[in-house]
């Protein structure tokens, strides 16, 4: 901590007061944070954390900048120990960490991608950043292996078996996509925003990947399966891998 040691107190008691409500999150889940119990915690009165967090939303929120900010350390820092192996190989190391991460801390993972918090409204300004670094992760991954002709995908015929080909330059990729005129739009609004090479029907592609991916994390951390469904998860969710590296095009 840097500053003051009035800023670093400071510093110091919203960290605590973040910590104790992570543990209220795993003890009686987000609909049911209280700042007045973080106060009984702490040993103070309520009116002394409000100087500090000043309602229940604003601790909600600083709850989902910390999770959604520690998610993505821990992708980032999984494709980065993939190093520089094969796409295939750094595209399993982020899905497998998000899997990792969701089982590790259930209760936070169910904040950001479980159900809404009844009448809490997290505020895109100090959210958004946070939220998309996996996808963010993800959409690089996948544009640095098309730049790199490292996949077996053609823009042109999806229901076909995918063929190798040469990616040319970034600019060509505005003529390849099948997909309706909106979604065309769409996706390349998201190709300037992010300088991507990569085709329309790759990076819609790619979006079917990411909600399927967190889908079936979703359904393993929330249970959604069933007790007896499957003799083991891990099993079930390297094979959903094997599809979505293939749906990518990906060794």
């Amino acid at each position: 901590m840097a500053g003051t040691p009035r800023e670093r107190a400071r510093e110091q008691t919203i960290s605590d007061i973040v910590r104790i409500g992570r543990e209220q999150l795993s003890q009686v889940g987000a609909a049911a944070l209280s700042l007045r119990a973080v106060a009984r915690e702490l040993g103070v009165v309520s009116s002394a954390v409000y100087r500090y967090v000043g309602s229940r939303d604003e601790l909600l929120t600083l709850l989902v900048v910390e999770a959604y900010n520690e998610l993505g350390e821990t992708v980032e820092h999984a494709v980065a120990a993939a190093g520089d192996r094969d796409a295939g190989a750094r595209f399993r190391a982020l899905c497998r960490s998000v899997r990792e991460w969701g089982l590790r801390e259930p209760a936070r993972y169910a904040l950001l991608f479980g159900s809404p918090v009844p009448g809490y409204q997290a505020p895109a300004e100090r959210t958004t950043g946070p939220g998309i670094r996996v996808v963010v992760a993800l959409v690089r991954m996948i544009d640095d292996a098309y730049r790199a002709g490292a996949l077996t995908f053609d823009p042109e015929d999806a229901g076909k078996e995918p063929a190798r080909r040469d990616p040319g330059p970034q600019g060509s990729a505005q003529q390849e996509t099948a997909l309706p005129g909106p979604l065309h739009h769409d996706v390349a609004a998201i190709r300037r925003e992010f300088g991507l090479a990569a085709p329309d029907a790759l990076i819609a592609r790619g979006t079917l990947v990411w909600t399927a991916l967190f889908g079936a994390v979703s359904f393993e951390v929330f249970g959604q399966y069933g007790r007896e469904t499957f003799t083991d998860a891990g099993l079930l969710f390297e094979h959903h891998l094997d599809v979505l590296a293939n749906i990518l095009g990906l060794p």
